[in-house]
């Protein structure tokens, strides 16, 4: 495993890092049993992943409780987040508070690492920031999180405009951001104010379904032609992204895009989902892996490099089983 220093923190983070969520919660959505989810990621953490990343919503909480216990706490970054949101509305502080005070009863723990506000809006940031912030900086003071942290709602912002003003606002320590080898817009808006204000980042969305699910790119690639975002020559390539699939290249789409994100400056910590230890290890292959060959990723570039709001589809909610 490698380890990054997490912007100001100073925390010493793996550079994959084990998220909890996502369309796997860690097999739970896939009918794993609670014991097996353990085993995940207690594989991860033998593996050198000591970032963590939970949340409220997540209800995985009590899984990365029962799998951290026998390791070194002090090694270990945990996460956890709680929406400000619900149904389009904030909610009350109390209510942000109480999740945060749960959280930490799920997990088993005194701390988190990094207490994030989840999946901000646009609309609720400047008061997230300015009212509630405050609020929860104060149980900050009380030692039950070291370090405050916002996430972007990239489905809901396209244009990620939430986090091109939190990166330039100082009260974030660490951001969580959506960022992948074809949506590339945080390039321009946010990580120039993230290296500027050493903000720690843990970049998600680095693999979804337009690279996994068959026929989600080219039916995404088709969609940005329409809008005149990309060359009509595009839908006639039956594989549009094979040129990056070759000896000195990546092993697959999946390798690629890990590969793509963790390279990029600024982008501290690459997050990965997964209901398999087989798929967890090949995940961290890929992340520990070189970069892309510099003319694959300079096509890359000039192709989706103006391309906004691209891939950036939620977790799908499948029933266990």
């Amino acid at each position: 495993m490698e380890y990054t220093t997490l912007g100001r923190t100073g925390l010493k983070a793996s550079v994959a890092g084990l998220g909890c969520g996502g369309n796997a919660r860690l097999g739970l959505q896939r009918g794993k049993s609670e014991a097996e989810a353990v085993a995940l990621v207690q594989r991860g953490l033998d593996l050198g992943v000591n970032l963590l990343d939970g949340a409220a919503a997540y209800k995985t909480e009590h899984v990365i409780g029962k799998a951290v216990k026998g390791y070194d706490r002090d090694k270990l970054i945990l996460t956890t987040k709680c929406n400000p949101a619900a149904a389009g509305e904030l909610r009350p502080v109390e209510d942000i508070v109480e999740s945060l005070d749960n959280s930490l009863r799920e997990l088993g723990q005194d701390y988190v690492d990094v207490f994030f506000f989840h999946a901000v809006h646009p609309k609720h940031y400047a008061e997230v920031r300015d009212r509630i912030a405050p609020v929860l900086q104060r149980e900050q003071e009380k030692g039950k999180f070291r370090f405050l942290g916002v996430t972007e709602t990239p489905p809901n912002d396209p244009i990620q405009e939430m986090g091109s003003q939190a990166a330039q606002d100082g009260i974030w320590d660490v951001m969580m951001i959506g960022f992948h080898m074809l949506n590339q817009t945080p390039r321009v808006r946010m990580l120039p104010h993230i290296i500027k204000n050493n903000i720690g980042t843990l970049a998600m969305f680095v693999v979804r379904n337009i690279f996994s699910v068959p026929g989600r790119l080219q039916e995404e690639i088709q969609g940005k032609i329409d809008e005149g975002k990309l060359p009509e020559w595009l839908a006639k390539e039956k594989d549009p992204l094979g040129f990056l699939i070759h000896e000195a290249g990546a092993q697959n789409l999946i390798d690629a895009a890990y590969r793509y994100a963790r390279h990029e400056p600024g982008c501290d910590v690459i997050l990965f989902g997964t209901s398999s230890i087989d798929h967890l290890e090949a995940n961290i292959d890929s992340i520990l892996r070189p970069p892309l060959p510099e003319v694959d990723r300079k096509r890359l570039n000039e192709l989706f490099g103006d391309v906004e709001g691209m891939g950036l589809d939620v977790p799908e909610r499948k029933k266990a089983g």
